[in-house]
């Protein structure tokens, strides 16, 4: 995965260009955004974090937001486990740290908070690791829908908890319960009754 910005906490140059444009997937539509550099979100339509596309332009033929769609397509259709779409998102210095962490984790791999936190080298952060891993821009393509609870409970999602089920489904993990306290079903135990 490229990762073109390397830290960017201001906010995005009102002067930059910015593209978007939406599509279809099997959890919903979504709206992808790029800048020149590369993609600079992904969102569902329905997330409350989705950004205004007040002063964006609207353009189905930009080759970032392309690629994007084709592997996100590829993704859901089972023929893709990583990402190659350069990535350019916006965050403070803390949330790259911990995007990067995520798009290293390899796909159906899942991790708590409190792993994430040791990973990125603050061993007591979990609370922070939390606001990193909502407030993360480009859902899907850095994968924070990998993060759940020490217990293995669900926890929360930008996207909502059915899509999060759905999404760990895709890559091998089973919750049979779409609460935010449901746990994971190891193999074979999804139909036992307790």
């Amino acid at each position: 995965m490229v990762y073109s910005t390397v830290v960017s906490n201001k906010p995005a140059d009102p002067a930059e260009p910015i593209f978007y444009r939406d599509m279809p997937t099997p959890l919903g539509q979504m709206r992808l955004v790029a800048s020149p550099k590369g993609l600079r979100g992904a969102w569902f339509t329905d997330q409350d974090l989705l950004p205004s596309a007040e002063s964006w332009t609207l353009a189905d033929a930009n080759p970032i937001l392309e690629q994007a769609r084709r592997e996100l397509d590829e993704w859901f259709a089972g023929q893709r486990r990583t990402f190659d779409v350069p990535l350019d998102p916006i965050g403070t210095t803390f949330q790259h740290k911990v995007w990067h962490a995520l798009c290293a984790l390899d796909f159906g791999k899942l991790v708590s908070y409190g792993d994430l936190a040791r990973t990125v080298g603050s061993p007591k952060g979990a609370q922070a690791i939390g606001g990193a891993v909502g407030r993360n821009p480009i859902i899907i393509i850095i994968p924070c829908h990998r993060v759940i609870g020490a217990d293995t409970s669900l926890t929360g999602f930008g996207g909502g908890l059915p899509r999060k089920q759905a999404l760990l489904a895709l890559e091998g993990n089973r919750y049979v319960s779409r609460t935010a306290r449901a746990r994971r079903v190891c193999d074979g135990q999804a139909e036992l009754p307790w």
